[in-house]
């Protein structure tokens, strides 16, 4: 903030670039099976689409290699340096008196550990039954087994918010 009347452009210009590049880079990670790296095919009992995790073929394989060391991975990874720079920036902030800092930051904390905690919880189930689907034996992960991991993956988005909320009033 510059002043405390207006608003920052260039934090607009920033928001707007860390969106565009998480649309590009989903893009990236979507488009392949689209184009011959790997394909699409029924998930679970056949109600939802997503990457077929039971081909063996070595395009497959190394696409779900990919998925998961680039989409599950280096986004814990990300997400973990990105709250420990807000906590380490929450931690610098001065002119505030010694027990409401303190305070503050105990909350800030809890509510990032929920939040990493809750990301684990919701793609951890699901990247593992993709990389069993893909390297354990055949019909190991039965189409009902695959349904809670997915349901959990796809509604992970819905919780952050939810987190937010509760955890700020």
């Amino acid at each position: 903030m510059l002043r405390s009347t207006e608003a920052d452009v260039t934090n607009y210009r920033k928001a707007w670039l860390g969106i565009l590049v998480s649309w590009v880079y989903s893009l990236f990670w979507t488009l392949p099976p689209l184009f011959g790296w790997s394909n699409y095919g029924p998930e679970g009992p056949g109600t939802t689409c997503s990457v077929n995790w039971h081909s063996r073929d070595v395009t497959n394989t190394s696409y779900i290699v990919c998925l998961f060391v680039f989409c599950l991975a280096l986004p814990f990874i990300v997400i973990v340096y990105c709250y420990g720079r807000l906590l380490f920036a929450i931690k610098q902030i001065s002119g505030v008196t010694k027990v409401t800092a303190r305070t503050r930051e105990q909350r800030v904390l809890i509510m990032v550990i929920v939040m990493v905690i809750c990301f684990l919880l919701c793609w951890l189930p699901y990247g593992i039954m993709a990389l069993i689907a893909t390297f354990g034996r055949p019909g190991l992960i039965t189409p009902s087994a695959s349904i809670i991991p997915s349901v959990l993956a796809k509604s992970s988005t819905v919780y952050n918010p939810i987190i937010y909320i509760f955890m700020n009033k």
